[in-house]
């Protein structure tokens, strides 16, 4: 039985309780370290010097300086370096490729899109993409693969915890996933590959509409839907990855299948105009049923069209029934409409408040819009290679000690 921790051990937990409170700091002195992490004055003043020499930790001008300070000895002032080096997110999404370099805090430096024709994909010819649009972001951010930290890419398929994507019945899954993990492991010490929900549910997270929540569903809304679904604290991923995937809503009354809502609007207008119960003064009556798109259907629900908004409520039931099987399957608190959509789901979400079955015993989880908008797989990209290099920096060569990389 180990009764007693050993000093290494003691060690490196100091050495993570201060990065992880560093790590996020602006300004800071031993004195803030001691009482933000309980740490003793030599032993905060032992790894603040660590993590200097380690390239984390830049030594600022002292409190005197500064005009802080006036008596006695001045404090020594540190702050982490952002820049000591990069993180990539990469949305790669079906129709398009989206990577941005960012620093150890995930401030975007350069962000570099590329679109794809889905009909002619190949593992390999989506390898090739996804890096080149890598390679185009560092570019512009005039910086080099050699400063990559971590990681993510962020794919449409289920992602196991190697990385990979299980077989699926028609290959789409291995061409989503060509085994990113195996292609970019050349390019970063640290790589991650996710579920594009997933990455939908860190950046709502970190950034939009579940800060402060450990219990609720990121909803990728628009084409199908997609959830990334955090319980107590914790994204679920599945022995396959695929705790998020609704296949399974074909099965479920009043959802039917795992379309989003945008092929659900343009169904519920065409159907509106092909029985003829749209108002005569609505503006969808002029539309072309064959070029009718979502983002028309919502845009004049926006402007307050009467028949476009029947339409947007008419799709709100169907919300409300995948809101009610995560609530009741996963007792959440919210359920966050993600992607693009969500900027004109007002209507829809109304209508599904409203809908919200009054059986399901434990309380209903909140609907609530993203304000994350289209790109919020690639802002989750970029917060998962943040916390991944945040997590393991001090195992990486690159931040290793001066006397340990000598001797490498």
């Amino acid at each position: 039985m180990d009764a007693i921790t050993t000093t290494p051990s003691l060690r490196r937990h100091n050495l993570d309780a201060v990065l992880g409170y560093v790590w996020d700091a602006d300004a800071f002195t031993a004195s803030d370290v001691i009482q933000a992490v309980g740490v003793t004055r030599s032993t905060a003043i032992d790894v603040l010097d660590e993590l200097t020499a380690r390239g984390l930790l830049t030594e600022m001008p002292n409190a005197r300086a500064v005009g802080e300070y006036s008596k006695g000895r001045p404090a020594r002032r540190f702050a982490f370096d952002p820049g000591a080096g990069l993180v990539v997110g990469v949305d790669a999404g079906r129709g398009h490729l989206t990577a941005t370099v960012a620093d150890l805090r995930g401030r975007a430096l350069a962000t570099s899109r590329l679109t794809v024709d889905p009909e002619l994909d190949s593992p390999e010819r989506r390898r090739r993409a996804a890096e080149a649009t890598v390679d185009a972001a560092l570019t512009r951010a005039r910086r080099a693969r050699t400063e990559i930290i971590g990681l993510c890419v962020g794919v449409p398929a289920p992602v196991a915890r190697s990385g990979r994507s299980p077989v699926h019945h028609d290959g789409f899954w291995a061409r989503m996933n060509p085994d990113f993990i195996d292609s970019f492991a050349a390019w970063a010490p640290v790589v991650r590959v996710e579920n594009d929900a997933t990455l939908a549910a860190v950046a709502e997270r970190t950034h939009g509409a579940a800060i402060g929540s450990d219990d609720f569903v990121a909803l990728l809304a628009g084409e199908r839907f997609g959830a990334g679904i955090s319980v107590d604290g914790r994204l679920l991923r599945g022995a396959h990855g695929g705790a998020g995937e609704t296949v399974a809503f074909d099965r479920v009354d009043g959802v039917g299948s795992a379309w989003g809502l945008a092929p659900r609007c343009v169904d519920a207008a065409r159907e509106a105009l092909a029985s003829g119960s749209l108002p005569r003064d609505s503006a969808l009556r002029d539309i072309d049923p064959d070029t009718l798109d979502a983002k028309t259907v919502l845009d004049l629900a926006a402007a307050g069209d009467a028949g476009a908004l029947g339409v947007a409520r008419a799709v709100g039931p169907a919300l409300a029934g995948v809101a009610a099987v995560f609530g009741s399957l996963f007792d959440v608190e919210r359920v966050v409409v993600s992607g693009a959509i969500a900027a004109g789901a007002g209507p829809i979400i109304d209508a599904a408040i409203g809908a919200l079955p009054a059986s399901l015993h434990l309380p209903a989880p909140r609907i609530v819009a993203s304000t994350l908008g289209a790109d919020i797989v690639s802002i989750g990209a970029v917060a998962a290679a943040v916390e991944t290099a945040r997590a393991h920096a001090l195992d990486l060569d690159a931040f290793a000690l001066p006397a340990d990389r000598a001797r490498a």
